[in-house]
């Protein structure tokens, strides 16, 4: 029974599992013109790096830019060095200085390559000491950085702002300084506390109708400055009403994992959101074959190819987000895009063997293994280093 093998369940017991017959998606090359999107990407750590990988960033560069070139051929764009590249969790400014460089330079290469990187405040350490001066001069610097290599910015919600502001009014002098100086216009991304405990409170107040309100006045006041925002907060209903009232020219970026295929989906307002996903970096062939189906106008193939994904992200992302690093890694190794499952920062470790099984039940179900065979394999062999064979 080659395809199929034993796998753990959440009750403690082991059941085999057969691995399903579905073709895998269409590996679907070309531009994708009805909606904007991005991929949030992984990077993939150097497995023969002589350190300590919970404390030292190696990076395996090839390995890493060859999946940037995998999700630009499928015509989805890059966002870069965000929190799907572990910022926050082990990755620092440093070596992500490094990875933009190398991605910009790379997608010079690629016909039709679009990147942009994020831009944060994590080479400062949030304090008591800290003030919204020093939280706008760190902005400035990676800011500074990433043009200077030619690259496009995704504002990083910032650690330190979130400590330092006394209410909203530091948020709007915050982002009011920083819009001014941008060369392009930027994407704005407020990452919820369920991704980072720390960004509890952002935009000035827990409370989330008057956080919205704040963000909705910086767009409003700032809007030829604003590409889009990236909203990342798990709430659909909350994205669908933020979009009415958003200016024309700027994108609501949906970063719903939980229902994806509704918020890209055309609305009875004639409403939608494009997308920046951390999915899309695991499914990519089929966010792919799916947005080239809505291109053709054909929205019963963009469901029926997004709604099984649907799942398995909600299984990725589950509680505690934050790890959900994890399972994006795991599936660019079922799928034979890296040769190893280790993760910046020891973070292969974060995920039971439990919770990987379930991710290769639900990535079979979902059609996104490339090889069977080979996903199967190594599923087997990440079970034997558990102690399950």
């Amino acid at each position: 029974m080659a395809r199929s093998l034993i796998l753990p369940r959440p009750d403690g017991t082991l059941a085999r599992y057969a691995v399903s017959e579905r073709s895998p998606y269409p590996q679907t090359a070309g531009p994708i013109t009805s909606r904007v999107p991005f991929a949030a990407v992984h990077v993939v750590a150097n497995p023969r790096a002589n350190n300590n990988p919970s404390l030292d960033v190696d990076l395996d560069w090839e390995a890493t830019l060859a999946y940037r070139r995998y999700v630009w051929g499928l015509g989805l764009a890059v966002a870069e060095a965000m929190d799907t590249s572990q910022r926050g969790m082990g990755f620092a400014w440093a070596p992500a200085k490094e990875l933009i460089r190398r991605s910009v330079a790379e997608a010079k290469k690629v016909p039709g390559a679009v990147v942009f990187s994020g831009a944060g405040t994590d080479q400062l350490e949030p304090g008591p000491r800290v003030t919204i001066a020093d939280v706008e001069a760190a902005y400035e610097e990676q800011i500074g950085y990433i043009e200077s290599v030619g690259g496009r910015i995704i504002l990083m919600a910032s650690r330190a702002l979130a400590a330092c502001a006394r209410g909203p009014e530091d948020y709007e002098k915050v982002y009011a300084r920083i819009l001014t100086q941008t060369r392009e216009p930027v994407i704005i991304h407020w990452l919820g506390d369920m991704f980072d405990p720390a960004l509890r409170g952002y935009w000035g107040s827990a409370d989330m109708d008057r956080a919205t309100a704040t963000l909705l006045a910086i767009v409003s006041e700032h809007a030829a400055k604003i590409d889009g925002v990236k909203i990342s907060l798990l709430d659909q209903a909350r994205e669908i009403a933020m979009r009415r009232h958003f200016p024309k020219t700027v994108h609501m970026y949906t970063g719903d994992d939980f229902d994806y295929p509704t918020t890209i989906r055309t609305d009875a307002e004639g409403r939608f959101s494009d997308a920046l996903l951390g999915i899309f970096d695991a499914i990519a062939p089929a966010a792919s074959a799916a947005l080239h189906a809505l291109d053709a106008g054909d929205i019963a193939e963009f469901d029926r190819m997004l709604q099984p994904t649907l799942p398995l992200s909600r299984h990725v992302f589950g509680a505690p987000t934050r790890f959900y690093k994890t399972g994006v890694v795991f599936l660019a190794y079922l799928n034979g895009h890296q040769s190893h499952f280790r993760m910046v920062g020891g973070l292969e470790s974060v995920r039971s063997a439990v919770h990987l099984a379930e991710l290769f039940r639900l990535a079979d179900q979902a059609g996104v293994l490339r090889d069977p065979d080979m996903a199967t394999e190594r599923m087997r062999r990440v079970l034997a280093v558990a102690g399950i064979e």
